[in-house]
């Protein structure tokens, strides 16, 4: 058997949660009265072995990891692909009909208003009227033309963000996000060998050294408490005993 699987991220929740219901257990409960030890304290303990309390349920977290990759790679073979993106492209050439569909409304009310400008500019001026009205006729025209492919990019967006927007609510990622009830099972697997095989012997452990330690009878837990250090008896480094030091002899010839 290889080396045990690393608990993910998205699992730690899970082990939390696992953890207080052993916690909560009427066993656990009934010893943690018996030996005194906080209850907070067994689940920082609790959590700090994760790597080792984890591994005694490793086959059937592999089974539920490998399940859950398969399930979330279904869910993303099933969803929209983008229509461009480097070597993920669904037709080619739409890219560049993106940016046309962002340059074309700009280009085209750039040039209506230069050739406004310059026809109402040469009516004014009175001369070259056939120019000018050229020029008038070309402007309204690229303005027209403006409008119209505004219009036309503002429904293209529209239409594409609700696309967007509905493949994402459809491919959330999820522990289960397709229902599958293999993949549940697989979960309820592997949190029942988690608390059954992995948490519970850990901390039955941990409460019977507990229980064992030296001056338990007394002080109950000293496995959780401070060290040795922090008791009553502790008076500092340098002052290990009270007697004070005899009071110097004069030695010959001094007063």
């Amino acid at each position: 058997m290889g080396r045990p699987s690393r608990l993910g991220d998205e699992d730690r929740s899970d082990y939390a949660s696992a953890l207080d219901e052993v916690i909560a257990s009427p066993e656990i409960r009934r010893l943690l009265e018996r030996s005194g030890v906080p209850g907070d304290r067994l689940r920082v303990r609790g959590l700090a072995a994760v790597a080792r309390t984890a591994a005694a349920a490793d086959a059937e977290y592999r089974r539920y990891t490998a399940l859950r990759l398969h399930a979330q790679g279904g869910l993303r073979d099933r969803g929209p692909r983008p229509l461009s993106g480097p070597g993920d492209q669904e037709r080619p050439g739409a890219g560049v009909l993106a940016v046309l569909g962002v340059l074309t409304p700009v280009l085209a009310a750039v040039a209506a208003a230069t050739f406004l400008l310059l026809g109402y500019g040469l009516r004014l001026a009175d001369t070259l009227p056939a120019l000018a009205d050229t020029l008038v006729g070309v402007g309204w025209f690229s303005l027209v033309v403006a409008a119209l492919a505004a219009l036309v990019s503002v429904v293209a967006l529209y239409r594409t963000a609700a696309r967007q927007s509905a493949a994402d609510a459809v491919t959330v990622p999820g522990p289960s996000a397709d229902g599958s009830p293999a993949l549940a099972r697989a979960r309820e697997a592997w949190l029942v060998a988690l608390r059954d095989r992995g948490i519970r012997p850990f901390l039955l452990q941990e409460l019977a050294e507990a229980a064992s330690a030296p001056g338990a009878g007394e002080g109950r837990g000293s496995r959780f408490s401070s060290p040795a250090f922090a008791g009553p008896d502790y008076s500092g480094p340098g002052f290990e005993g009270s007697t004070p030091p005899a009071p110097r002899q004069p030695g010959p010839g001094r007063p």
